[in-house]
């Protein structure tokens, strides 16, 4: 996605935004699907790779593109409507998880080569808006902005013309005449260097183009660095990538933070088993949060059990039989295995941790996961905390859309940012599940309206010839800051909270201040 951002950025200044769109979701769709039926793993996720690579260019063309058809007045509210989608495409996305992946009984398999399981269905259903918008956008107009920066001013003059009997009717007025008072002077097109079909061979023109391609959409990204949009691209870097830090880093930080809470919990109500020993016996029912140290099993038969976070230790299981077993957090440590059969088990390896087998055998051995939602509840979590997390930015979209153009971007993108900050620090606070999700649905509320207030900000500061590459390099940056804070936020996560919340809280802050000082963009024509 990163890549992808840049590149197709760049590209929508050079070929229009519509054609780049339209190109970089049909390769995202192709291989969003493609990902759901293969079956290797490295093979997904090279599909996978080249999805993200694809959708990375849908927000800086899609702002760009919609930013250069609106009306100076209500610029900033529809973009933030335009901000409400996301939000829209990440309810959808958790809600079809939340709906779909625990029914393990949604799959199919043909012989031992083929498994289709519930998750694929959900990579399938996920891809689907993705068809819907080429399919939609095979029938939009290219930006007449982007017309006119490259000379092309009759097709523009066509596009505007539409728009504004599209318009006249809506509003039930008598049609009127389209004029132009005024048209930019169209600038010399870079001609292409085309090697002649009769000397040079395909590859070597295709890759003049691309090379030629490549070159220009660098020159362009570094005209972004220059006079007069300079100092902002070095401001706008800034708060993208303390947003983007402390946004991402904490929203993967939570559902840990909750699943630690959890695991507490649970710990609290765990049974500790003394050593026994037990002969001649069966056991067909679940086993649930126990610890079982130095017992000694001897002609035993475990039928059906379900093992729910069950540890073995310093354990010897002698002539015993484990058929149809599924299990769940268990382990068997230092335990030792004598005359022992496992028949229809899910035992793997890493289960296993310092243990020792004496003609033991193994037969039909269970691969992948087999325990389904209803056997390990705590797992809904990771759906319902998504859930609600994303729910929670409703609000602050609604607000954000309906003050925009009142209250103004940088009042609140740096109002949003700063009060993020400091709601970031009560997270220190959180004891319980409950007050940590009402602070992560705070929490994103009130960064949504700095985003919405961000893109705008970031639309209407760039001149059309490098709008999009100038969102593109700074959405991929924004990438760049998500995967550092990942890795920072997931490495601290289990060795204390205090850095994690002191350092989001505080970069935030810090890229709120910087806001601020950015142009004030609510009454300017687009350049």
């Amino acid at each position: 996605m990163m890549v992808g951002a840049f590149f197709w950025g760049g590209l929508a200044d050079k070929v229009g935004r519509k054609q780049s769109l339209l190109i970089c979701m049909s390769v995202n769709g192709f291989f969003a699907f493609l990902s759901s039926f293969v079956q290797g793993y490295g093979f997904f996720l090279f599909c996978r790779l080249l999805s993200g690579f694809g959708i990375g260019g849908a927000i800086p063309i899609v702002f760009s593109y919609f930013a250069e058809v609106l009306a100076r007045e209500k610029r900033g509210e529809h973009l933030s409507w335009l901000c409400m989608f996301w939000m829209i495409g990440g309810i959808y996305a958790s809600a079809m998880a939340w709906a779909i992946i625990p029914h393990y009984g949604w799959s199919f398999s043909m012989g031992s080569a083929y498994q289709f399981h519930s998750w694929r269905v959900f990579v399938i259903v996920c891809a689907l808006p993705c068809v819907c918008s080429v399919v939609a956008l095979t029938f939009m107009p290219e930006s007449p902005r982007f017309l006119l920066e490259v000379g092309k001013h009759d097709e523009a003059w066509m596009i505007l013309k539409f728009i504004h009997d599209t318009n006249m009717r809506a509003r039930g007025q008598p049609e009127k005449v389209f004029t132009v008072n005024r048209i930019k002077t169209p600038k010399q097109i870079d001609e292409l260097i085309e090697i002649e079909s009769d000397t040079g061979t395909w590859y070597r023109r295709c890759f003049v183009r691309i090379h030629t391609e490549l070159h220009g959409i660098w020159l362009t990204f570094m005209r972004c660095f220059n006079y007069p949009v300079r100092e902002n691209t070095i401001k706008l870097t800034i708060v993208w990538f303390t947003l983007s830090f402390g946004y991402y880093g904490l929203s993967v930080w939570f559902p840990d933070v909750i699943k630690h809470l959890q695991s507490d919990e649970y710990a609290l109500l765990i049974r500790n088993v003394p050593r026994e020993k037990y002969a001649n016996f069966s056991i067909n029912f679940t086993m649930q949060n126990q610890i079982h140290t130095g017992m000694e099993y001897y002609n035993g038969r475990f039928l059906g059990v379900k093992f729910k976070s069950v540890t073995f230790k310093d354990s010897v299981f002698k002539a015993c039989t484990f058929e149809d077993v599924t299990s769940v957090n268990t382990y068997f440590k230092n335990c030792t295995f004598i005359d022992t059969v496992f028949d229809n088990t899910d035992f793997e390896q890493y289960k296993f941790i310092d243990s020792e087998f004496q003609n033991c055998s193994f037969f039909h051995n269970k691969t992948g996961c087999q325990i389904t939602f209803d056997d390990d509840y705590s797992a809904y979590w990771i759906y319902f905390v998504n859930f609600l997390g994303t729910l929670a930015v409703l609000p602050g979209n609604i607000v954000s859309a309906l003050l925009m153009d009142r209250i103004g971007r940088l009042t609140m993108l740096g109002g949003s940012m700063v009060l993020s900050g400091i709601s970031c620090f009560f997270l220190w606070f959180g004891t319980s599940e409950s007050m940590m999700i009402g602070m992560l649905c705070l929490y994103n509320g009130l960064t949504i309206s700095a985003w919405n207030s961000l893109d705008v900000v970031t639309v209407e500061l760039y001149p059309t010839d490098r709008r999009a590459t100038g969102f593109g390099f700074l959405n991929a940056l924004c990438k760049a800051a998500a995967v550092l804070g990942n890795l920072i936020f997931g490495s601290l996560v289990s060795i204390t909270k205090a850095i994690p919340i002191l350092l989001a809280s505080t970069v935030l802050v810090c890229g709120g201040l910087v806001g601020f000082r950015l142009p004030d963009t609510q009454t300017q024509v687009l350049m």
